[in-house]
């Protein structure tokens, strides 16, 4: 059985305001992403002004056709999400198989 490779893409979520609940946003995107893809982590990093976003960690085939457009595209859905940066791709072996 041949593994199939995996990918990590780091995503920072931008929110639309201060009062906007990161939590509650977190897990609406948890909800919301396509079954292949796992989300392994997220973090709360301080921007400026009181100002947090979160910084997702999520694992996606390596060939899923269109590549990262389909983790923005269920992200912009999501309330109180104003933007999405990709920060980083990179392909990873800890998950092949999964």
């Amino acid at each position: 059985m041949s593994k199939k490779s995996k990918v990590l893409v780091v995503v920072r979520v931008n929110p639309e305001s201060l009062d906007v609940n990161l939590d509650e946003v977190i897990r609406k995107i948890r909800e919301k992403l396509p079954s292949e893809f796992q989300l392994i982590k997220s973090e709360k990093v301080y921007v400026a002004f009181g100002l947090y976003v979160p910084r997702l960690y999520i694992v996606m085939p390596e060939m899923y056709e269109g590549g990262t457009e389909k983790i923005e595209e269920v992200i912009k859905e999501i309330p109180g999400v104003s933007s999405v940066d990709i920060e980083l791709v990179t392909r990873t072996e800890a998950f092949a198989g999964e």
